[in-house]
This record gives C-alpha cells, sequence and structure tokens, in this order.
C-alpha cells in the first residue's frame, strides 16, 4: 500500500483518488449541484450508497458528463455501498444490479458492505425495516463470511473492479481477510481529528487494506437528518472552531477544513468530505498545495478524544442495532 500526490494504491494496483466527494443528506437538486460542482472543481472520485437514495440523480449526471465527452468511465472512481437489509450473500448481485442501474453504469470501482449490521425488509426500499415499537427489525443470522463469497462473485462478474468494508471491527475484518479469496481492498470508516482510530489503522496497513476517513470534518451537518428519520441526535464535535486548527490554517493561510483534511491525507488516508455548496466543494479540494509540519502533525494528533470522539454508532442512530451479534461498536 503507498500514497502518492493524489491518490491511494490498492494491493490490486487500483488507484483511489485522495480526495472523494461525500453525498449522503441531500435532495435531488442539492446532490446534483453538488455532483456537477465536483467534477468542474476536478474531483473523480465519488462516494454513494444504495442507503441514500441518491444513486439516481447522481446517475443522472454522470452520464450527461461522460456522453458529452467531458470525462472518460476510466477516469472516474465510483463507490457504492450494499445495505444492511442486502446483507446475506444471494442478496448482493440485486442490489448491486440496482445501484448500477440507478448510477447508469456497467460497473462500480469499489463496493463496500455498508455495515456489518443484518437488517430484515419487506422490500427492497425499506431501508430502515421498524417494528411497532419503534426498533430495528434484525436479522440475528448474518454471515460475513458467507457474505463476502457473495462480494468475491461480482468482482468475478466484472460488476465491480474492487470490494470492500465499512463500520467494521478489526475482529470482523480478521475474519474476513482470513477466509478471503479476494481480499479487502479498502475500509470507510468514521475518522477524524477528535477520533484517529490508530489502531484500526496499524491494523489495516498490516493487512494491506486502504482506509477512507468519512466525516473527516466531524460531520456538522447531520443533525437535521437524524431528526428527520427519528434518529438520536449525537453530540457533534466543532473541529472547524477548535483553536488548534483554527492557529495552524491561520499560519497556512488556509481553511479549519483543508488543515483537517489534509492532516488526515498525510496520515495516508482518503477523504470524502460532503458538501453541497459549490464553494465549499472546490475549497475542499484545494489541499494540495501546502505539507503540514511535522509540529503541526503533533498537534492535531493531540486532538484525538478515543472512544468519546465517535459521533457515527449504529446502536445509537437505530434502535436495537446493539443487540445484534455483529454489532461493531
Amino acid at each position: 500500500m503507498s500514497t502518492c500526490h493524489d491518490n491511494i494504491t490498492f494491493w490490486n494496483g487500483q488507484k483511489m483518488p485522495i480526495v472523494g466527494l461525500g453525498t449522503w443528506l441531500s435532495s435531488k437538486e442539492e446532490i446534483q449541484t453538488a455532483v456537477n460542482a465536483a467534477l468542474e472543481a476536478g474531483y473523480r472520485h465519488i462516494d454513494t450508497a444504495y442507503l441514500y437514495s441518491n444513486e439516481d440523480a447522481i446517475g443522472e449526471v454522470l452520464q450527461q458528463w461522460i456522453t458529452s465527452g467531458k470525462v472518460k468511465r476510466e477516469e472516474l472512481f465510483i463507490v457504492t455501498k450494499l445495505p444492511m437489509i442486502g446483507n446475506r450473500s444471494e442478496h448482493v448481485e440485486r442490489f448491486l444490479k440496482k445501484s448500477l442501474q440507478n448510477l447508469r453504469l456497467d460497473y462500480v470501482d469499489l463496493y463496500l458492505i455498508h455495515a456489518p449490521i443484518g437488517l430484515t425488509a419487506k422490500h427492497d426500499d425499506d431501508l430502515f425495516p421498524m417494528n411497532a415499537d419503534g426498533f430495528v427489525v434484525l436479522d440475528n443470522d448474518t454471515d460475513l463470511v458467507d457474505l463476502w463469497k457473495g462480494m468475491e462473485k461480482q468482482v468475478d462478474a466484472g460488476l465491480t473492479k474492487s470490494i470492500g468494508l465499512s463500520n467494521f471491527n478489526e475482529e470482523q475484518i480478521e475474519r474476513i481477510v482470513k477466509a478471503a479469496r479476494i481480499k479487502p481492498t479498502n475500509l470507510q470508516v468514521e475518522l477524524h481529528a477528535e477520533f484517529q482510530q490508530k489502531s484500526l489503522r496499524d491494523f489495516c496497513n498490516k493487512h494491506g487494506i486502504t482506509i477512507v476517513a468519512y466525516a473527516p470534518l466531524g460531520s456538522p451537518g447531520r443533525n437535521a437528518f437524524y431528526t428527520s428519520v427519528g434518529m438520536a441526535v449525537p453530540d457533534l464535535p466543532d473541529l472547524i472552531q477548535n483553536p488548534v486548527v483554527v492557529k495552524i490554517a491561520e499560519k497556512y493561510k488556509k481553511s479549519s477544513a483543508q488543515v483537517l483534511l489534509r492532516y488526515l491525507m498525510q496520515l495516508g488516508l482518503a477523504v470524502i468530505p460532503k458538501s453541497v455548496t459549490p464553494a465549499r466543494i472546490h475549497a475542499n479540494f484545494q489541499v494540495f498545495d501546502f505539507v503540514l509540519s511535522a509540529t503541526d502533525m503533533s498537534e492535531l494528533e493531540g486532538l484525538e478524544q478515543g472512544k468519546k470522539g465517535r459521533t457515527f454508532d449504529l446502536a445509537t442512530t437505530l434502535r436495537g442495532a446493539d443487540k445484534h451479534p455483529e454489532n461493531p461498536f
């Protein structure tokens, strides 16, 4: 595994652009504005998921760019994810083909298992199945090793170039790696200055698995989403206003967001900041023209809060998820 100026390289030689656009929590108009702005700014890595219900909106934009000749398909790096209601090996192909149809693509560059917890839905649009008491309907028979075999078949079929994991813990990843015919190339997890996951980073490095940091800025804008779907609202860090971050940003004449992204990039991680504001999307890509000093890196490392820094907890946001045998946290 290596890191270069603008890519991280998978064990299979595939290159992922180190800065991508995160796309969840957006209306169709917002997401299409965001993807257009990102592509104009130079982004080629777009992250989505079946769970986000925005693949179709993204697919329209991608189709416009590809058919007009503004970008070639092979220049793009598109990531989507298997929903928790699809966490059985026999469901993987169906959900990936639905995603490909939505995205108007023949293949994705990376397909991830969104989370290790399986849910039981009445239909494919029942993304967060709940019982009458407001608890998620769990599929307690989730078999991660068997599920991974279903993922490997999608590489064989040419529907995805690489496969990976999201929101898995070390023990779960180890189980997959030991049984895998095709090893995971990538793990996508919450990772930011207050939740730096050093043990997990070292573990993945040992196994040649690259990491994408979601919520690299702490994801301060997601409370409205949680409220809208009846989920518990977590206490979110204000990394942008953190005095240490502000001081370093002033030193380099950069924004706090740019410093926070650059810090993770210098740790060898890819980042997928989410924004629907074209100016911020453009600014989040202006992170290749400065290098944080060892002293600055050390100061930012000092912001680590350990487990207290985690803000995405499936058991907190999905009532009853903590009862699932594969609850990762």
